[in-house]
Protein backbone atom coordinates (compact mmCIF):
# COMPACT_ATOMS: atom_id res chain seq x y z
CA UNK A 1 0.00 0.00 0.00
CA UNK A 2 1.30 3.47 -0.90
CA UNK A 3 2.23 5.89 1.91
CA UNK A 4 -0.64 8.25 1.05
CA UNK A 5 -3.16 5.38 1.22
CA UNK A 6 -1.87 4.20 4.61
CA UNK A 7 -1.94 7.74 5.96
CA UNK A 8 -5.45 8.47 4.66
CA UNK A 9 -6.91 5.21 6.00
CA UNK A 10 -5.45 5.74 9.43
CA UNK A 11 -6.60 9.36 9.49
CA UNK A 12 -10.16 8.16 8.85
CA UNK A 13 -9.83 5.67 11.72
CA UNK A 14 -8.48 8.37 14.05
CA UNK A 15 -11.88 10.08 14.21
CA UNK A 16 -13.32 6.87 15.71
CA UNK A 17 -10.46 6.19 18.13
CA UNK A 18 -10.61 9.76 19.43
CA UNK A 19 -14.07 9.10 20.87
CA UNK A 20 -13.67 5.58 22.25
CA UNK A 21 -14.52 5.35 25.93
CA UNK A 22 -11.90 4.31 28.47
CA UNK A 23 -13.48 0.91 29.08
CA UNK A 24 -13.24 -0.06 25.40
CA UNK A 25 -9.62 1.08 25.13
CA UNK A 26 -8.67 -0.79 28.29
CA UNK A 27 -10.38 -3.97 27.04
CA UNK A 28 -8.14 -3.94 23.95
CA UNK A 29 -5.08 -3.54 26.17
CA UNK A 30 -6.20 -6.35 28.52
CA UNK A 31 -6.61 -8.58 25.47
CA UNK A 32 -3.12 -7.68 24.21
CA UNK A 33 -1.70 -8.40 27.67
CA UNK A 34 -3.32 -11.85 27.60
CA UNK A 35 -2.14 -12.59 24.05
CA UNK A 36 1.45 -11.77 24.98
CA UNK A 37 1.24 -14.29 27.85
CA UNK A 38 -0.09 -16.99 25.55
CA UNK A 39 2.42 -16.29 22.77
CA UNK A 40 5.66 -15.83 24.72
CA UNK A 41 7.43 -18.67 22.91
CA UNK A 42 6.39 -17.26 19.51
CA UNK A 43 7.67 -13.77 20.40
CA UNK A 44 11.01 -15.04 21.71
CA UNK A 45 11.54 -17.39 18.74
CA UNK A 46 10.97 -14.53 16.28
CA UNK A 47 13.28 -12.31 18.32
CA UNK A 48 16.03 -14.92 18.11
CA UNK A 49 15.99 -14.50 14.32
CA UNK A 50 16.76 -10.80 14.79
CA UNK A 51 19.48 -11.53 17.35
CA UNK A 52 21.17 -14.01 15.02
CA UNK A 53 21.04 -11.56 12.10
CA UNK A 54 22.45 -8.79 14.32
CA UNK A 55 25.32 -10.99 15.49
CA UNK A 56 26.11 -12.03 11.93
CA UNK A 57 26.08 -8.36 10.89
CA UNK A 58 28.58 -7.53 13.65
CA UNK A 59 26.37 -5.12 15.60
CA UNK A 60 27.73 -3.77 18.88
CA UNK A 61 27.08 -5.95 21.92
CA UNK A 62 25.23 -3.09 23.65
CA UNK A 63 22.91 -2.69 20.64
CA UNK A 64 22.21 -6.42 20.50
CA UNK A 65 21.33 -6.28 24.20
CA UNK A 66 18.73 -3.58 23.48
CA UNK A 67 17.29 -5.80 20.75
CA UNK A 68 16.86 -8.86 22.95
CA UNK A 69 13.47 -10.08 24.19
CA UNK A 70 13.55 -12.58 27.06
CA UNK A 71 11.22 -13.45 29.90
CA UNK A 72 12.18 -10.29 31.76
CA UNK A 73 11.41 -8.05 28.79
CA UNK A 74 8.09 -9.84 28.25
CA UNK A 75 7.13 -9.10 31.86
CA UNK A 76 8.24 -5.48 31.47
CA UNK A 77 6.02 -5.09 28.39
CA UNK A 78 3.08 -6.55 30.26
CA UNK A 79 3.77 -4.39 33.29
CA UNK A 80 3.84 -1.35 31.02
CA UNK A 81 0.42 -2.30 29.60
CA UNK A 82 -0.93 -2.76 33.12
CA UNK A 83 0.32 0.67 34.13
CA UNK A 84 -1.23 2.34 31.09
CA UNK A 85 -4.54 0.60 31.82
CA UNK A 86 -4.40 1.87 35.40
CA UNK A 87 -3.70 5.49 34.47
CA UNK A 88 -6.54 8.02 34.15
CA UNK A 89 -7.69 8.60 30.58
CA UNK A 90 -6.65 12.17 29.72
CA UNK A 91 -9.10 12.54 26.81
CA UNK A 92 -11.99 14.83 27.62
CA UNK A 93 -10.47 16.20 30.83
CA UNK A 94 -11.65 19.79 31.40
CA UNK A 95 -9.39 22.20 33.26
CA UNK A 96 -9.00 25.89 34.09
CA UNK A 97 -12.67 26.83 33.95
CA UNK A 98 -13.06 30.52 34.70
CA UNK A 99 -15.84 33.06 34.25
CA UNK A 100 -15.29 36.14 32.11
CA UNK A 101 -16.82 39.52 33.07
CA UNK A 102 -19.61 38.93 30.53
CA UNK A 103 -20.53 35.63 32.19
CA UNK A 104 -18.88 33.38 29.55
CA UNK A 105 -17.40 30.27 31.19
CA UNK A 106 -14.08 29.45 29.47
CA UNK A 107 -11.97 26.34 29.95
CA UNK A 108 -9.72 23.81 28.24
CA UNK A 109 -10.44 20.23 27.19
CA UNK A 110 -7.82 17.57 26.44
CA UNK A 111 -8.10 15.99 22.99
CA UNK A 112 -5.95 13.49 21.05
CA UNK A 113 -3.29 14.73 18.65
CA UNK A 114 -4.66 12.49 15.88
CA UNK A 115 -2.23 10.38 13.85
CA UNK A 116 1.30 9.88 15.16
CA UNK A 117 4.16 8.35 13.18
CA UNK A 118 6.74 6.75 15.48
CA UNK A 119 10.11 5.86 13.95
CA UNK A 120 12.37 3.84 16.23
CA UNK A 121 15.45 1.67 16.29
CA UNK A 122 16.41 -1.56 18.04
CA UNK A 123 14.11 -2.01 21.04
CA UNK A 124 11.05 -3.96 19.81
CA UNK A 125 9.21 -3.37 23.11
CA UNK A 126 8.59 0.14 21.76
CA UNK A 127 6.04 -1.46 19.41
CA UNK A 128 3.87 -2.40 22.38
CA UNK A 129 4.57 0.77 24.43
CA UNK A 130 3.78 3.06 21.51
CA UNK A 131 0.54 1.28 20.65
CA UNK A 132 -0.63 1.21 24.28
CA UNK A 133 0.03 4.88 24.84
CA UNK A 134 -1.47 5.98 21.53
CA UNK A 135 -4.63 3.94 21.97
CA UNK A 136 -5.23 5.06 25.58
CA UNK A 137 -4.69 8.71 24.58
CA UNK A 138 -7.11 8.36 21.64
CA UNK A 139 -4.51 8.48 18.87
CA UNK A 140 -3.82 6.28 15.86
CA UNK A 141 -0.24 5.18 15.25
CA UNK A 142 1.98 4.35 12.31
CA UNK A 143 4.93 2.33 13.59
CA UNK A 144 8.25 2.16 11.72
CA UNK A 145 10.71 -0.03 13.58
CA UNK A 146 14.29 -0.68 12.57
CA UNK A 147 15.11 -3.42 10.08
CA UNK A 148 17.30 -5.06 12.74
CA UNK A 149 14.12 -5.88 14.76
CA UNK A 150 11.76 -6.69 11.90
CA UNK A 151 10.82 -10.24 13.00
CA UNK A 152 10.19 -9.13 16.59
CA UNK A 153 8.15 -6.13 15.54
CA UNK A 154 5.98 -8.17 13.17
CA UNK A 155 5.33 -10.76 15.89
CA UNK A 156 4.22 -8.10 18.38
CA UNK A 157 2.20 -6.26 15.74
CA UNK A 158 0.36 -9.46 14.88
CA UNK A 159 -0.76 -9.72 18.49
CA UNK A 160 -1.79 -6.06 18.52
CA UNK A 161 -3.88 -6.62 15.38
CA UNK A 162 -5.51 -9.67 16.92
CA UNK A 163 -6.39 -7.71 20.07
CA UNK A 164 -8.13 -5.06 17.94
CA UNK A 165 -10.03 -7.69 15.95
CA UNK A 166 -11.21 -9.47 19.08
CA UNK A 167 -12.64 -6.22 20.44
CA UNK A 168 -14.31 -5.28 17.15
CA UNK A 169 -12.03 -2.38 16.17
CA UNK A 170 -10.60 -1.60 12.76
CA UNK A 171 -7.08 -2.74 11.93
CA UNK A 172 -6.51 0.78 10.60
CA UNK A 173 -6.11 1.98 14.20
CA UNK A 174 -2.42 1.08 13.93
CA UNK A 175 -0.12 0.24 11.01
CA UNK A 176 3.35 -1.27 10.95
CA UNK A 177 5.72 -0.24 8.16
CA UNK A 178 8.37 -2.91 7.55
CA UNK A 179 10.04 -1.70 4.37
CA UNK A 180 13.59 -0.38 4.56
CA UNK A 181 13.11 1.58 1.31
CA UNK A 182 14.11 5.13 2.21
CA UNK A 183 12.10 6.71 -0.59
CA UNK A 184 8.97 5.08 0.85
CA UNK A 185 9.71 6.49 4.32
CA UNK A 186 10.53 9.93 2.90
CA UNK A 187 7.17 9.98 1.13
CA UNK A 188 5.45 9.03 4.40
CA UNK A 189 7.23 11.95 6.11
CA UNK A 190 5.47 14.32 3.72
CA UNK A 191 1.89 13.20 4.38
CA UNK A 192 1.11 16.31 6.43
CA UNK A 193 -2.50 16.24 5.28
CA UNK A 194 -3.07 13.07 7.27
CA UNK A 195 -0.25 12.69 9.84
CA UNK A 196 -0.19 15.17 12.72
CA UNK A 197 3.08 14.45 14.53
CA UNK A 198 6.29 12.47 14.13
CA UNK A 199 8.25 11.08 17.06
CA UNK A 200 11.64 9.57 16.13
CA UNK A 201 13.45 7.41 18.69
CA UNK A 202 17.02 6.50 17.89
CA UNK A 203 20.45 7.88 17.18
CA UNK A 204 21.30 11.42 16.20
CA UNK A 205 21.73 10.53 12.51
CA UNK A 206 18.24 9.03 12.31
CA UNK A 207 16.61 12.00 14.02
CA UNK A 208 18.39 14.60 11.89
CA UNK A 209 17.41 12.72 8.75
CA UNK A 210 13.74 12.68 9.84
CA UNK A 211 13.81 16.42 10.58
CA UNK A 212 15.39 17.21 7.20
CA UNK A 213 12.88 15.15 5.23
CA UNK A 214 9.66 15.83 7.15
CA UNK A 215 6.99 18.41 6.35
CA UNK A 216 5.22 17.30 9.56
CA UNK A 217 6.07 18.63 13.07
CA UNK A 218 8.73 16.49 14.80
CA UNK A 219 9.18 16.00 18.55
CA UNK A 220 12.75 14.93 19.13
CA UNK A 221 15.98 14.86 21.02
CA UNK A 222 19.25 14.68 19.14
CA UNK A 223 21.55 13.60 21.96
CA UNK A 224 21.59 12.54 25.56
CA UNK A 225 24.75 14.20 26.84
CA UNK A 226 23.86 13.69 30.50
CA UNK A 227 25.88 15.08 33.42
CA UNK A 228 26.31 14.38 37.11
CA UNK A 229 27.91 17.07 39.28
CA UNK A 230 29.48 15.78 42.50
CA UNK A 231 29.28 18.82 44.77
CA UNK A 232 31.69 19.75 47.55
CA UNK A 233 28.93 18.72 50.00
CA UNK A 234 28.39 15.30 48.42
CA UNK A 235 28.09 12.05 50.33
CA UNK A 236 30.98 10.24 48.64
CA UNK A 237 29.63 6.70 48.96
CA UNK A 238 26.23 7.83 47.69
CA UNK A 239 27.93 9.61 44.78
CA UNK A 240 29.78 6.40 43.87
CA UNK A 241 26.59 4.35 43.79
CA UNK A 242 24.71 6.95 41.74
CA UNK A 243 27.50 7.46 39.20
CA UNK A 244 28.04 3.74 38.74
CA UNK A 245 24.36 3.13 38.10
CA UNK A 246 24.07 6.10 35.74
CA UNK A 247 26.97 4.91 33.58
CA UNK A 248 26.91 1.12 33.77
CA UNK A 249 23.32 -0.05 34.30
CA UNK A 250 22.53 0.39 30.58
CA UNK A 251 25.20 2.49 28.83
CA UNK A 252 23.64 2.48 25.34
CA UNK A 253 20.64 4.59 26.39
CA UNK A 254 20.03 8.31 26.03
CA UNK A 255 19.77 8.83 29.81
CA UNK A 256 23.11 7.20 30.65
CA UNK A 257 25.82 9.36 32.23
CA UNK A 258 28.31 10.74 29.67
CA UNK A 259 30.20 13.47 31.60
CA UNK A 260 31.09 13.49 35.30
CA UNK A 261 31.85 16.87 36.90
CA UNK A 262 33.60 16.87 40.29
CA UNK A 263 34.18 19.77 42.70
CA UNK A 264 37.92 20.26 43.24
CA UNK A 265 37.62 20.07 47.04
CA UNK A 266 36.42 16.42 46.91
CA UNK A 267 38.25 15.29 43.78
CA UNK A 268 41.22 13.68 45.56
CA UNK A 269 38.91 11.78 47.90
CA UNK A 270 36.27 10.80 45.38
CA UNK A 271 37.99 10.23 42.04
CA UNK A 272 40.56 7.51 42.88
CA UNK A 273 37.83 5.45 44.57
CA UNK A 274 35.33 6.08 41.76
CA UNK A 275 37.91 5.39 39.05
CA UNK A 276 38.66 1.98 40.61
CA UNK A 277 34.95 1.13 40.67
CA UNK A 278 34.56 2.21 37.06
CA UNK A 279 37.62 0.21 36.03
CA UNK A 280 36.24 -2.90 37.72
CA UNK A 281 33.11 -2.50 35.58
CA UNK A 282 34.97 -1.97 32.30
CA UNK A 283 34.49 1.80 32.01
CA UNK A 284 37.23 3.72 30.15
CA UNK A 285 37.78 7.26 31.44
CA UNK A 286 38.84 10.41 29.59
CA UNK A 287 39.91 13.19 31.93
CA UNK A 288 40.81 16.86 32.00
CA UNK A 289 44.38 17.86 32.97
CA UNK A 290 43.49 18.07 36.67
CA UNK A 291 41.88 14.63 36.54
CA UNK A 292 44.99 13.16 34.91
CA UNK A 293 47.04 14.33 37.91
CA UNK A 294 44.82 12.33 40.27
CA UNK A 295 43.84 9.30 38.18
CA UNK A 296 46.81 7.76 36.39
CA UNK A 297 46.74 5.79 33.16
CA UNK A 298 43.61 7.26 31.61
CA UNK A 299 43.18 9.07 28.31
CA UNK A 300 43.20 12.86 28.06
CA UNK A 301 39.82 14.37 27.22
CA UNK A 302 39.78 16.52 24.09
CA UNK A 303 37.39 19.41 23.45
CA UNK A 304 35.16 17.22 21.28
CA UNK A 305 34.75 14.69 24.09
CA UNK A 306 32.66 17.08 26.18
CA UNK A 307 30.01 17.06 23.43
CA UNK A 308 30.12 13.28 23.04
CA UNK A 309 27.24 10.88 23.59
CA UNK A 310 29.28 7.68 23.86
CA UNK A 311 26.41 5.21 24.36
CA UNK A 312 29.14 2.87 25.59
CA UNK A 313 31.34 2.20 28.62
CA UNK A 314 33.30 5.43 28.12
CA UNK A 315 33.06 8.49 30.36
CA UNK A 316 34.46 12.03 30.30
CA UNK A 317 35.58 13.45 33.67
CA UNK A 318 36.24 17.09 34.55
CA UNK A 319 37.23 18.72 37.82
CA UNK A 320 35.57 22.12 38.37
CA UNK A 321 36.33 24.82 40.92
CA UNK A 322 32.70 25.47 41.90
CA UNK A 323 29.06 25.13 40.90
CA UNK A 324 29.30 28.15 38.59
CA UNK A 325 31.83 26.29 36.45
CA UNK A 326 29.77 23.09 36.56
CA UNK A 327 26.61 24.90 35.41
CA UNK A 328 28.50 26.79 32.70
CA UNK A 329 29.99 23.53 31.42
CA UNK A 330 26.57 21.86 31.25
CA UNK A 331 25.02 24.84 29.46
CA UNK A 332 27.80 24.85 26.86
CA UNK A 333 28.17 21.13 26.18
CA UNK A 334 24.86 19.64 27.31
CA UNK A 335 21.84 18.61 25.25
CA UNK A 336 18.98 19.61 27.62
CA UNK A 337 18.35 15.95 28.40
CA UNK A 338 19.19 14.97 32.00
CA UNK A 339 21.41 16.44 34.71
CA UNK A 340 21.95 15.46 38.36
CA UNK A 341 23.70 16.88 41.40
CA UNK A 342 24.94 14.86 44.36
CA UNK A 343 24.93 17.08 47.43
CA UNK A 344 23.79 17.35 51.05
CA UNK A 345 23.53 21.15 50.71
CA UNK A 346 19.89 22.26 50.41
CA UNK A 347 20.67 25.64 48.82
CA UNK A 348 23.01 24.11 46.24
CA UNK A 349 20.42 21.49 45.35
CA UNK A 350 17.74 24.10 44.70
CA UNK A 351 20.11 26.34 42.79
CA UNK A 352 21.01 23.45 40.49
CA UNK A 353 17.31 22.68 39.96
CA UNK A 354 16.48 26.31 39.16
CA UNK A 355 19.39 27.21 36.90
CA UNK A 356 19.48 24.18 34.61
CA UNK A 357 16.52 23.66 32.31
CA UNK A 358 17.05 20.17 30.99
CA UNK A 359 14.06 17.87 30.60
CA UNK A 360 14.79 16.29 34.00
CA UNK A 361 17.04 17.70 36.71
CA UNK A 362 17.65 15.44 39.71
CA UNK A 363 19.09 15.72 43.20
CA UNK A 364 20.90 12.68 44.64
CA UNK A 365 19.58 10.24 42.04
CA UNK A 366 20.72 8.52 38.84
CA UNK A 367 20.18 10.03 35.39
CA UNK A 368 18.82 6.61 34.34
CA UNK A 369 15.58 7.58 36.07
CA UNK A 370 14.61 9.91 33.22
CA UNK A 371 12.12 7.43 31.88
CA UNK A 372 8.35 7.50 31.63
CA UNK A 373 7.90 4.26 33.56
CA UNK A 374 10.19 5.43 36.36
CA UNK A 375 8.48 8.81 36.61
CA UNK A 376 4.99 7.37 36.91
CA UNK A 377 3.80 7.81 33.31
CA UNK A 378 3.23 4.08 32.84
CA UNK A 379 5.38 4.06 29.74
CA UNK A 380 6.77 6.69 27.42
CA UNK A 381 6.75 7.49 23.75
CA UNK A 382 10.22 8.97 24.04
CA UNK A 383 11.97 11.91 25.66
CA UNK A 384 11.53 15.30 24.05
CA UNK A 385 14.19 17.97 24.42
CA UNK A 386 12.23 20.32 22.21
CA UNK A 387 9.80 22.63 23.99
CA UNK A 388 6.91 22.16 21.57
CA UNK A 389 4.44 21.05 23.08
CA UNK A 390 6.02 18.47 25.38
CA UNK A 391 9.34 18.54 27.26
CA UNK A 392 10.80 15.42 28.85
CA UNK A 393 9.31 11.91 28.87
CA UNK A 394 6.10 11.72 26.85
CA UNK A 395 3.29 9.80 28.49
CA UNK A 396 -0.46 9.87 28.02
CA UNK A 397 -0.97 13.54 28.80
CA UNK A 398 1.86 14.55 26.46
CA UNK A 399 0.10 12.69 23.63
CA UNK A 400 -2.85 15.04 23.92
CA UNK A 401 -3.29 18.76 23.37
CA UNK A 402 -5.87 21.15 24.76
CA UNK A 403 -8.63 22.98 22.93
CA UNK A 404 -10.61 25.88 24.35
CA UNK A 405 -14.25 25.33 25.25
CA UNK A 406 -16.78 27.94 26.34
CA UNK A 407 -20.28 27.93 27.87
CA UNK A 408 -22.49 30.92 27.28
CA UNK A 409 -26.07 32.06 27.62
CA UNK A 410 -26.34 34.40 24.66
CA UNK A 411 -23.12 36.42 24.91
CA UNK A 412 -22.28 38.46 21.80
CA UNK A 413 -19.22 40.46 20.86
CA UNK A 414 -19.86 44.20 21.07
Amino acid sequence: MKPAEIAKNIKDASHIVAHLDSEKKNKVLYTLHDLISKNTDYIISENKKDILNAENAGLQKSLIERLKIDGKVIKEMQSSIEDVIGLPDPVGEVTKLSKRPNGLLVGKMRVPIGVILIIYESRPNVTVDAFSLCLKSGNCAILKGGSEAVHSNIALFNLITESLQREGLSEDVVKLVTTSDRSYIYELLKQDEYIDLIIPRGGEALIKNVVEQSTIPVLKHYKGVCHIYVDEWADIELACRICLNAKVQKPATCNALETLLVHESVARTFLPHMAKIFSDHGVALKGCDKTLEIVKGIEKAEETDWYEEYLDLVLSVKIVKDMDEAISHIRKYGSDHTEAIVTKNYDNAWRFLRELNSSLVLVNASTRLNDGYQLGLGAEMGISTTRLHAFGPMGLEELTVTKFIAFGNGQLRE
